[in-house]
């Protein structure tokens, strides 16, 4: 009791104390799993301190000084100068520190010594500047060579300096997401203002977007002449003013979605039907309930020649379709008389779901003008029977599709055979064709060649859009035609578009082995070799982060327990699996822009690691993850987006991000990059972080100090002949412009809500140029949510 009467720090003591108990037992705990002996010793230190400080002791200050240099040097031995990596082994240590050389703490530990009032400033002075080294360290990318920005400022005498359209999501079937247009550059962009609003009034419904479902604002506007056409999640079509943003109409399809796992629709697509028809112009478009709808683009009105009063049910020849089992969120591709398009098979959920066979139809009467299933021995059919149904579970392609229009090829990045997570019942033709670029005839369907960017997929690592079309030159100055495929990976696969033959040098790897019963895992994964590749290093254990020293060392604990060997590790039942890259992919269906004139490539990149915990049916069954099924009527859906039952296999698989305790991640910065690649000399130009941490606060609010840690993102970006990249992915909800030339920000303006989607550009008939951008958020990613169209344009002739 008289201890506790004295003048002494008792309960900072005590708090240290607790701390260094807290350490010191996880200590232990990771020098078992043969982990650092760091968080050991610095409790131990914690201990002492916490003991001597309430007993009074002035050499209390001296065990933390020791301690506290001690982990100086482990933490410049780990990390270097890396500011993001040094925050969690410095930040809260070094504060502490200066709160106990407070004059406060200090008299109580030597009442008969003068306490120095210079201390009082030099010491938070110190700390002030080490907090600020910490945050806010973010370096200026540097310049490009000379030749680099001399190349990105040559004028071209490109045809399509006239076409003003913005026509497919990629602008043109190609899919480079580029602009001729050079208004808007980089002495001028710092002027952009709000030109128009527009909001579509569609937004998170009652029973959606909750337990893990997902409602995003993915639509990326087209332009034909004055108009735009969007359509929102709900599968609403609506045509604005491309100068003013007022709506001309709006049509609404009343999908019947229910509690649907996934609402997005990211474009419409557009088709000019030949003199005399009905609906001469014509907007045709995805439904949330597996329908597709041609719509005239001057009035709205369906065109009753297409289908059923303008309605084809994409459900036709797939059998049995659950509800909410096949659904479309890409734009169809609309090329020499065809609507080509596939769908969005619910992934992991049980085998034998409805088939990913790719249809063609006409883009006049809606009936079907080929079908592409890769499990019938002839491939591709024309005109199927009422009766007759496609081979189920086969790979899909969800994601964007590009063309080459005058060598009449389309190109299919395919999905997996499901369920994502298990492979061991998959057949050739799955194993052919998954994760794969495949080029079919656009008239026929008939396939030309694939090419598999990752065999035998256990991690849903799929191709998530088309690719990039792009004519390059090889070693003896030919002409290539070429294609630039991007991938979750983080890969970069460059093959000649009309053979599938590699551009760029393609090596296969060794991968890990291992896995579940029964399950075959490929010996070796192909890795393009040619190219620069964005695809993360293996993660250490010194990679590891946390807010604090204490949810760092958990992380550390966690990794040590998980079976992780790199890249495509294997899953497991005795333990966890750390998945990176992961299903949401460095780069995901947004892809990358390609300056075709100055042949450079900009993606940006996003890295979260998951961890996957595989189950035996029974035991998840038992646990609650997830309800039996006896494999007639609806499968039960489950509790959440991140649980797979797949059922029909033995396992159920539950993947999550990798977080630690307090909702950062597991994994150090930086979380979000933007970089550019020469397609000719092969090599990174320029790459750094982008995006902060703004908007992703912890327990999901959106408010947080603006730290530039580089943020997680979702959408593409587009590049213009002036020089500038637009995008507005990344989860602070903004939307930036960067100079292409070196990958420096030179505007930014605050969005309503998240901006997941891609923008566009285009000319108004008023003679201005305008940047616009989707911005309702993104479900998964949790960002803002909202129902905005916004236009932003340099002001007007006389306005400042």
């Amino acid at each position: 009791m008289n201890l506790f009467q004295r003048n002494t720090p008792v309960f900072t003591g005590a708090l240290v104390a607790l701390v260094g108990l807290l350490l010191f037992g996880g200590g232990i705990w990771l020098v078992m799993l043969h982990g650092s002996p760091y968080y050991l010793l610095a409790g131990l230190a914690l201990l002492i301190t916490g003991v001597g400080l309430i007993r009074g002791r002035w050499w209390s200050l001296w065990v933390y000084g020791l301690a506290w240099l001690g982990t100086v040097a482990w933490a410049l031995w780990e990390s270097g100068l890396d500011a993001w990596a040094l925050e969690p082994r410095l930040l809260v240590p070094t504060l502490l520190g200066l709160y106990l050389l407070l004059p406060r703490i200090r008299r109580r530990l030597h009442p008969g010594k003068s306490i120095s009032s210079a201390g009082n400033v030099i010491f938070p002075l110190v700390g002030v500047l080490l907090v600020g080294l910490l945050f806010f360290a973010h370096p200026y990318p540097k310049d490009p060579p000379e030749q680099a920005q001399a190349q990105l400022t040559q004028a071209s005498s490109s045809p399509q300096d006239v076409d003003n359209d913005w026509r497919y999501y990629g602008r043109t079937p190609r899919g480079e997401r580029w602009s001729p247009l050079t208004q808007i550059d980089q002495q001028n962009v710092d002027q952009l203002q709000p030109a128009w609003e527009y909001r579509t009034g569609d937004v998170a419904r009652s029973g959606e977007n909750k337990d893990g479902y997902e409602f995003n604002f993915e639509v990326t506007p087209i332009k034909v002449g004055d108009t735009l056409y969007i359509c929102t999640p709900h599968s609403q079509v609506i045509a604005l003013d491309a100068v003013s943003g007022a709506e001309r109409w709006r049509f609404d399809p009343k999908p019947e979605t229910g509690n649907n796992a996934y609402l997005a629709c990211r474009g419409v697509a557009y088709y000019e039907a030949p003199a005399g028809t009905d609906c001469p112009q014509r907007i045709i478009s995805p439904v949330a309930d597996a329908r597709l709808v041609a719509l005239d683009a001057n009035t709205g009105k369906p065109c009753a020649s297409f289908g059923d009063h303008g309605f084809v049910s994409l459900k036709q020849h797939l059998g049995d379709v659950p509800k909410g089992f096949h659904f479309v969120t890409s734009p169809p591709l609309v090329v020499r008389d065809r609507v080509v398009l596939g769908g969005w098979i619910y992934d992991g959920q049980k085998t034998n779901e409805p088939s990913g066979a790719v249809r063609a139809f006409d883009p006049i009467t809606g009936q079907i003008a080929w079908a592409w299933d890769v499990g019938r021995p002839e491939s591709v059919i024309s005109h199927p029977g009422p009766d007759e149904n496609f081979t189920v579970g086969t790979p899909n392609a969800w994601g964007v599709y590009t063309a080459d229009v005058k060598r009449g090829l389309v190109y299919l990045p395919t999905g997996n055979a499901v369920p994502d997570y298990y492979g061991a019942k998959r057949r050739p033709f799955d194993e052919k064709y998954s994760s794969s670029v495949v080029a079919l005839d656009i008239e026929t369907g008939a396939p030309r060649w694939s090419f598999q960017t990752l065999h035998h997929d256990l991690w849903d690592m799929d191709v998530p859009i088309g690719p990039t079309l792009v004519d390059l030159q090889d070693t003896n100055g030919k002409t290539v035609p070429a294609l630039v495929q991007t991938t979750k990976r983080g890969e970069l696969f460059v093959l000649n578009r009309e053979t599938g033959e590699p551009v760029a040098q393609i090596a296969e790897k060794p991968a890990p082995q291992g896995g579940l019963p029964g399950e075959p895992v490929s010996a070796t994964q192909p890795y393009s070799v040619g190219m620069p590749s964005f695809a993360p290093p293996q993660i250490e254990e010194k990679d590891t982060w946390g807010v604090t020293p204490i949810d760092q060392m958990l992380c550390r604990i966690e990794f040590r327990r998980l079976d992780y060997k790199g890249a495509f590790t294997p899953f497991a039942l005795d333990k966890k699996t750390l998945v990176y890259p992961a299903f949401d992919g460095v780069i995901d269906w947004h892809g990358a822009s390609v300056d075709p004139e100055r042949k450079r490539l900009y993606a940006n990149l996003s890295y979260i690691p998951f961890v996957a915990q595989t189950l035996e049916r029974s035991e998840a069954e038992k646990i609650g993850l997830v309800e039996p099924w006896d494999g007639k009527g609806q499968p039960p859906r489950p509790k959440k987006f991140a649980i797979n039952p797949q059922y029909g296999t033995p396992y159920v698989v539950k993947v999550d991000p990798w977080l630690g305790l307090l909702g950062a991640p597991c994994k150090a910065p930086p979380w979000g990059q933007l970089a550019a690649v020469d397609l000719r000399t092969r090599s990174v130009v320029w790459k750094h972080d982008v995006g902060t941490t703004r908007d992703m606060g912890p327990m999901g609010l959106h408010i947080n100090l603006p730290f530039p840690t580089g943020i997680f993102n979702i959408g593409g970006n587009v590049t213009t002949r002036s020089g500038l990249i637009f995008m507005g992915a990344t989860a602070d909800d903004y939307l930036r412009a960067f100079d292409a030339q070196n990958g420096k920000e030179l505007w930014k303006a605050r969005l309503p809500a998240g901006g997941q989607a891609t923008p566009m550009t285009y000319m108004g008939k008023d003679g201005r140029q305008y940047v616009v951008i989707a911005a309702g958020g993104h479900g998964g990613l949790q960002t803002r949510s909202g129902d905005y169209v916004e236009a932003y344009a340099l002001p007007k002739r006389g306005e400042p």
